[in-house]
């Protein structure tokens, strides 16, 4: 059941190196990720998916030193644009209207209101906006992943400019915003692993309203 995967999940602080996702595995992972919801379905970002261990050694001191980035045996990275353009915006459109002919005049004139809202705005609104869409498909990454018996820990633990220069994002106008190191557990070595799992509980979390 979905819920007992969620239960199952935590933010693993010791993988495995010694064992590895394997590739068909993460690719149901990034494809939760692309089909996830976004505002409008810009999908305002782009995924990183870095296997090379040397590059996430060279990243992992910019995250604190922390281990599961090379203990893991994928790095996801979420990179939000810096703002939003005509031309990113444009290049939505031209999907839209090539894969739904039939509503091409409703489609463009969608998108001009959407430009005239959005273009205008200081490009730092626009990224938090762009990065809100990221965090939804971050959701969607560890959950299929929960769902798939593969472990994962979300990090904002890290130094996003410096990430940026390392991975050249910057010149590609993003900007990483959120990482996300997969693997499998070391249960006997994660001080967390048998700890049991803290929320709130409903009645302090839900109010309803009927």
């Amino acid at each position: 059941m979905f819920l007992d995967k969620l239960n199952w999940r935590y933010a693993t602080k010791k993988m495995d190196p010694a064992k590895a996702v394997p590739e068909e595995t993460v690719e149901k992972i990034v494809e939760a990720v692309r089909m996830a919801p976004t505002s409008s379905g810009l999908q305002p970002f782009e995924l990183l998916v870095i296997r090379n261990h040397d590059l996430r050694a060279t990243l992992r001191p910019s995250a604190w030193d922390q281990a599961q980035l090379t203990d893991g045996s994928h790095l996801l990275v979420f990179a939000a644009w810096d703002t939003y353009t005509n031309a990113r915006i444009d290049e939505v459109l031209a999907q839209q209207t090539a894969a739904r002919p039939a509503a091409k005049e409703m489609i463009e004139g969608y998108y001009t209101r959407l430009k005239d809202s959005y273009l205008p705005r200081d490009a730092q609104v626009n990224f938090e906006h762009a990065a809100r869409q990221a965090y939804i498909a971050l959701g969607f990454a560890m959950a299929a992943a929960a769902e798939l018996d593969v472990d994962c820990t979300p990090m904002e633990g890290f130094d996003p400019e410096a990430f940026d220069g390392i991975l050249g994002l910057k010149e590609k106008g993003l900007r990483s915003l959120v990482i996300l190191p997969l693997g499998y557990r070391q249960a006997d070595a994660d001080w967390l692993q048998p700890l049991p799992k803290l929320r709130k509980s409903r009645a302090r979390l839900v109010t309803d309203l009927d």
